[in-house]
């Protein structure tokens, strides 16, 4: 694995490699029952390549998940604008899929034909032998095809979690977005479906921009990670690059002085503001 030494300079970064997904001048407020407003995100501006891992990481209540589902499309931003690819988003798209950490998955369907419905959905010119030949690879890359024909009742967490991730890059979206996918599975899954994520996304580069509370996941997972300040009025306070050349070695990439230096950068970060949100 091969990393680069980095300065208290590398860590913000104020230019990324490409634009993609641009979000300028961002501001999200809801209205109180008194008639004020109130601001849960404020200016905020980041921009994604279009291959490139992003993590978000903030305290509860900074807006990290409605950050996240304004790029999806499911909540309209206050004021500012969000782009991708030169397209304004305004409303849900297939280009842009979403995995829940709660899963979604329909229970009275199969695994496979909750991944066969979205290609179904978006796919819509594909022909059945086409269609038939999708949901099989994208099983195969999960490793689920042995239970391809299971109920989500009768499959554990983590395979539960691989369907979702499954059936939302069947499509071949331009942007996956996941908000906390890992948070409800034991340790051991988690680091397993990690790697498996990883694997899939170096071999099928796409942008990502992903939802987590833990920092060692996002180093090991990132290219870069957005730090939150804290709510209300929630903007990004650093922009950390992750020096990290892919694919990752986790055992020798924590044994390294990048991995310690960035770790603690990160945690201090956090530490700082939930003392003053104290």
């Amino acid at each position: 694995m091969k990393s680069t030494s980095f300065s208290e300079d590398n860590y913000n970064i104020a230019t990324p490699r490409s634009e993609f997904l641009e979000i300028e001048n961002l501001v999200k407020a809801y209205p109180t029952p008194e008639g004020k407003k109130f601001v849960v995100l404020d200016n905020v501006n980041l921009s994604i390549g279009e291959d490139e891992y992003i993590s978000v990481i903030g305290h509860s209540g900074c807006g990290k998940s409605t950050l996240l589902k304004i790029v999806a499309g499911l909540e309209k931003a206050t004021s500012g604008s969000v782009r991708l690819d030169g397209k304004q988003i305004n409303k849900p798209g297939a280009e842009r899929m979403m995995v829940f950490q709660n899963y979604s998955l329909l229970p009275w369907l199969t695994v496979r034909e909750n991944i066969r419905l979205a290609v179904d959905e978006v796919l819509k010119n594909a022909s059945r032998p086409e269609k038939i030949s999708i949901v099989n690879e994208h099983l195969a890359m999960v490793n689920l095809t042995a239970a391809a024909d299971k109920y989500p009742d009768e499959i554990s967490g983590g395979m539960k979690q691989r369907v979702g991730i499954a059936r939302a890059i069947a499509i071949r979206p331009k942007m996956l977005l996941m908000d906390e996918p890992f948070g409800a599975l034991d340790a051991l899954t988690r680091g397993k479906l990690q790697r498996q994520v990883l694997d899939i996304w170096e071999n099928h580069r796409q942008a990502v921009m992903m939802i987590t509370h833990d920092v060692d996941e996002a180093i090991y997972m990132s290219d870069r990670i957005v730090l939150m300040t804290n709510g209300p009025a929630a903007n990004i306070g650093e922009i950390l690059k992750v020096p990290f050349e892919h694919p990752r070695d986790r055992a020798a990439m924590r044994n390294s002085k990048e991995y310690f230096e960035l770790r603690n950068h990160a945690l201090n970060f956090l530490d700082r503001y939930f003392t003053q949100d104290e």
